[in-house]
């Protein structure tokens, strides 16, 4: 059987170890021979290949591990290239939170100005890796993760439009695990309709082996959102974040009740809500810093000091996608998966050019959408909104241009003024001096 190669740029990932664990979890079926770490961050990615070494060995394979900076080493002759950038770190994600929840507008990682701010940055690095990639491994394939993945996915449409780059985001496959566990049923055995942006789509109908369970997972979602009853039963040990959020499906539910909508959609459908249940002071950033950055580098180091490994990561939904999709590359399986691609007619009253979320099966040659119905008037006009707010803040960080960054904000929908538009701009551009392009 053939071998692959991979390189996992944005190597220092508090992820990395999780991937290559799921990696090794498939290596029978999908051996790797080789992965190579990439980071512009040396020191912190040389700590998380000690802990990444230590997993490879308690599997007892073969797999070589390498870490570098140098973009030639790194990608030269990789069949697949895992993209997980986090530009500016969790410190710069704190102050895409912050500036705005500090200005009364939701403050997130990837929706709203957030979002907008963390795209901004993370263009032009993505466009640099893309034509590394290209330069050094023309024949791979990237499997972008970084966020915010709609804005950087037409990002790279836009520059790069012939680059063999699959943008993915694992929030679908975690809300379907979590139904799954709501309909007492294994996740092999659950299928979606699902239409939208990514963190912007509704799921249109689920399957249990064939067959719609799709009003009975509405009527329970409709009462206690995406909670389920084992973490209904065990709230003190759940994701203080998570549990909010999916309990704010239930408010989406109750004002929508047509489809399922993605628990990101709370941001621009009940952000007050949102706001009132935040401490400004104390946002995700800080819990994400705190708790899986935290459990990371002291299992690092606690390897450093004993030579003993404890995890401190799990592999999770974001490991084990990424692999079954790059699988699905390798060996032309055709899996069906909630992807976000071109829509070239997917969606057929959206724009060609859009970059929508909608299932795909994925093949040697890339992904084949599948064809749904016409948009229903509501939600076409949200995700026409949307979508015209993603393009033109991509054309702002491309073109640097202040007035179409303007234009994006005051066209968001978790901004309620081109007023506060304005004011909540200026304060992110203040912040990211050094990582955004100058907007004239």
């Amino acid at each position: 059987m053939k071998t692959f190669k991979i390189a996992i740029a944005g190597g220092g990932s508090t992820y990395t170890p999780g991937i290559v664990k799921a990696l090794l979890l498939k290596e029978k079926d999908f051996p790797i021979d080789e992965v190579r770490l990439y980071d512009i961050d040396e020191e912190r990615q040389n700590d998380v290949a000690l802990l990444t070494e230590k997993v490879i060995e308690e599997f007892n394979s073969q797999m070589k591990l390498s870490t570098t900076s140098d973009p030639k080493e790194a990608f030269e002759g990789v069949d697949f290239v895992f993209s997980q950038l986090r530009v500016g770190g969790n410190k710069m994600r704190e102050k895409d939170e912050k500036v705005p929840f500090k200005l009364g507008v939701v403050g997130q990682e990837t929706c709203g100005p957030g979002g907008m701010a963390y795209g901004v940055r993370t263009l032009k690095p993505m466009i640099e890796l893309v034509d590394y990639v290209t330069a050094y491994a023309p024949d791979a394939w990237i499997i972008n993760y970084s966020n915010p993945a709609a804005i950087v996915a037409e990002g790279i449409r836009k520059e790069r439009p012939d680059a063999k780059v699959l943008n993915i985001c694992d929030m679908p496959i975690g809300m379907l695990l979590r139904m799954a566990e709501i309909l007492d049923c294994s996740y092999e055995s659950i299928e979606a309709d699902y239409f939208g942006l990514n963190h912007f789509g509704w799921f249109t109908n689920v399957y249990v082996d064939g067959e719609s369970r799709f009003d009975e997972l509405k009527e329970y979602l409709s009462e206690h959102g995406l909670v389920t009853p084992a973490q209904s039963k065990d709230s003190q040990h759940s994701d203080v974040d998570w549990l909010k959020s999916h309990s704010n499906v239930a408010e989406m539910m109750q004002l929508f009740p047509d489809y399922i909508p993605s628990s990101y959609l709370q941001y621009y459908l009940i952000p007050q809500t949102v706001i009132e249940q935040t401490d400004l002071d104390y946002t995700r950033a800080n819990r994400v810093m705190d708790n899986r950055e935290k459990s990371l580098f002291d299992a690092i180091t606690h390897l450093k000091e004993t030579g003993e490994m404890v995890e401190g990561f799990k592999v999770g939904v974001h490991g084990t996608f990424i692999v079954d999709v790059a699988m699905s590359i390798a060996f032309d399986e055709r899996k069906r998966f909630l992807l976000i691609v071109e829509n070239k007619g997917a969606i057929p009253n959206l724009p060609n050019d859009a970059m929508v979320e909608v299932p795909a099966y994925v093949t040697s040659r890339g992904p084949e959408p599948i064809r749904m119905d016409a948009v229903p008037l509501f939600y076409k006009g949200l995700m026409e909104q949307q979508l015209a707010s993603e393009k033109l803040i991509v054309e702002a960080a491309t073109e640097g241009s202040y007035q179409k960054a303007l234009q994006a904000f005051a066209l968001n929908k978790t901004i309620p003024s081109s007023e506060k538009a304005k004011e909540v701009l200026d304060g992110l551009i203040n912040v990211n001096k050094g990582y955004w392009p100058e907007l004239v």
